[in-house]
């Protein structure tokens, strides 16, 4: 299942792993997979254009020093859900990849899993061939969907799985998009991350070297940026493809309180990290380079670890850095790392906002 991450204070902006940059040899992006969509807004213009925009007016408390978007240039959604750097027309099929947050999870719903809802707005948005119930259904006992394909739909997610488990490890790209599907105009949804924070937070609480969890940190967020590229490469989906994955939240507000959850310590965060200003600052590296792996290969990148900031477990605390205000609804179940209902649809919509501006 997808891990949590203990952030405390979000730390400054734009952190960097030792000795500073990008990960060692990092894939240089395509360059004609610019954005498409207008950089440009006029002075009326009613959603602000930047990240920081986006974030400094939603919380009580004021904005939060967290992840440096800005940086790197990104063409940010009206919605501010994400970016919108590509233009997602004419879609014949959709392949989900990545952890139990796209599988679904109990207590919740088949219906009411992000991906089954996502997948009826897509099947109205683009006229596909809808997927069966079965499709919707979760495996208890292998951690994927019931049926790996169905109608124009196509499901690879699995349990715990890492971002290693896109193709270093595991094969979820090649075992979800064989070399027959490829001819087909697809999109391919994401959410992969929180194993391997839930990895380096406990390597964290067991007393790893900093040195050691920045290469941790290094080397999941490389091989997500090599996925990527995978996906984009020149020739490999000659009608075109589009890729649109979600950062990397945490249950916490950003308290790093993970007894706030009842089931926390059940899941192996019971004590703190030792040092949760350096863990943080992992946190806010890895999610900026997510957002550069986004930009550099012409994807869109959904801005989930803001979203559910302040819909977490410390969602009534009006010291909470992510406090929200009163009435401020939990998006996360009992386990903790999982979206509840509600979360599930909010998730559901924030992908279908980037998909369809």
């Amino acid at each position: 299942m997808v891990g949590m991450l203990s952030m405390g204070a979000w730390g400054a902006c734009s952190s960097a792993p030792p000795g500073g940059g990008d990960p060692p040899d990092a894939p240089v992006g395509r360059s004609d997979a610019a954005p498409t969509a207008d950089a440009e807004a006029s002075p009326d213009a009613a959603a602000p254009l930047t990240a920081r925009g986006c974030f400094e007016s939603q919380f009580v408390n004021g904005d939060i020093d967290g992840p440096d978007y800005d940086q790197f240039g990104p063409i940010i959604g009206s919605h501010c859900n994400g970016t919108n750097q590509q233009d997602i027309t004419g879609i014949e099929r959709v392949v989900f990849v990545g952890d139990s947050v796209t599988v679904g999870s109990p207590p919740t719903s088949a219906g009411d899993f992000y991906r089954s809802r996502l997948a009826d707005m897509l099947v109205d948005r683009f006229g596909l061939d809808a997927p069966s119930g079965l499709w919707e259904q979760y495996d208890p006992f292998g951690g994927t969907t019931v049926v790996q394909s169905s109608g124009d739909f196509a499901s690879c997610a699995k349990w715990g799985a890492r971002t290693d488990d896109l193709q270093a490890d595991n094969s979820q790209l090649e075992d979800c998009m064989p070399t027959e599907s490829r001819l087909k105009r697809t999109l391919v949804v994401m959410t992969m991350g929180g194993n391997d924070l839930s990895s380096l937070t406990q390597n964290a609480i067991d007393g790893e070297p900093a040195t050691d969890l920045w290469a941790q940190t290094e080397e999941f967020v490389q091989h997500l940026r090599d996925a990527l590229d995978w996906i984009r490469a020149p020739g490999r989906f000659p009608n075109g493809v589009f890729v649109v994955f979600a950062n990397i939240y945490e249950f916490t507000d950003a308290t790093a309180d993970t007894s706030a959850c009842p089931a926390a310590s059940a899941a192996g965060f019971g004590d703190p990290p030792p040092d949760p200003a350096a863990l943080a600052d992992m946190v806010i590296w890895a999610n900026e380079q997510y957002l550069k792996a986004a930009v550099d290969t012409g994807s869109d990148m959904v801005f989930m670890l803001e979203n559910f900031c302040g819909h977490g477990f410390h969602r009534d605390d009006p010291a909470s850095p992510c406090y929200r205000g009163p009435g401020a609804e939990r998006w996360f179940d009992d386990t903790c790392i999982h979206p509840n209902p509600t979360g599930h649809g909010k998730l559901a919509e924030q992908f279908f906002s980037v998909i369809a501006e």
